[in-house]
């Protein structure tokens, strides 16, 4: 078996120097993980909560996510649900305790890109890592249109119709959330269980702050309303045409 170094020597050119973010609350674990794949030419940066890698993910760039499945604060299916729903595309490698068939199923569904189980050798995760990068980048959505309107998940660029709308980074979630939904009512517990990822639901109007915003900006005085609200139930983004 060879070492990390000889086995880096067989890595192709586009996985060695590769971005990795780490993603593991075991600190042992990650320092190992962090040291081996260095050792074979990537770029590895570590967080150790759930929060912290949803953070560095939204951030930065990077070639390749791996995230383990129970964090502390934020659990990594949740963490790769919403990163997929930004519009981030990046393969992700899940790490986990759970074997079954069942809890693999969820991890791909989540939006992983493979799932792999601990204990494992670092010579396999290294293997799974550069087949992740070999993959082309395609099949993921990357751009949402409703009528005129148009988000771009990749540059995270707006329009209606040949106008450019500068969005904030709490609006582009809650626009590309709506036109995922576009025809239906969308509730403010949704929003604040989806989009803000409150586990317990708070008396708060911050929902319908930033809808007020997001209304202002795509439908302007002289167009048809596309952002409405729905007395007693919501808020639904609708086509014009």
């Amino acid at each position: 078996m060879g070492t990390p170094q000889t086995e880096a020597m067989g890595l192709s050119r586009g996985a060695r120097q590769a971005r990795v973010l780490l993603v593991e609350d075991d600190r042992e674990l990650a320092e190992e993980i962090q040291n081996d794949l260095t050792l074979r030419g990537y770029s590895v940066r570590h967080a150790a909560t759930g929060p912290e890698g949803l953070a560095e993910a939204s951030r930065h760039s990077f070639e390749l996510l791996i995230i383990d499945r129970m964090l502390p604060e934020l659990d990594g299916l949740s963490i790769i649900e919403t990163l997929r729903s930004e519009g981030v595309t990046t393969p992700v490698l899940v790490l986990s305790a759970l074997d079954a068939v069942d809890d693999r199923v969820r991890g791909l569904k989540a939006g992983g890109d493979d799932y792999l189980c601990k204990p494992f050798a670092f010579a396999e995760l290294a293997a799974r890592a550069e087949a992740l990068l070999r993959r082309p980048q395609q099949g993921r959505e990357t751009i949402l249109k409703v009528g005129p309107l148009k988000l771009d998940l990749i540059t995270r660029e707006a329009w209606r119709g040949e106008r450019a709308i500068e969005l904030l980074p709490t609006e582009f979630k809650i626009l590309a959330y709506l036109m995922r939904r576009a025809g239906t009512v969308v509730t403010r517990d949704m929003m604040l269980e989806d989009v803000w990822h409150y586990r317990f639901l708070p008396q708060t109007n911050v929902v319908d702050v930033h809808i007020g915003k997001l209304r202002r900006k795509i439908d302007a005085p002289d167009e048809e309303p596309m952002l409405l609200s729905i007395r007693g139930a919501g808020f639904m983004l609708r086509d014009p045409g």
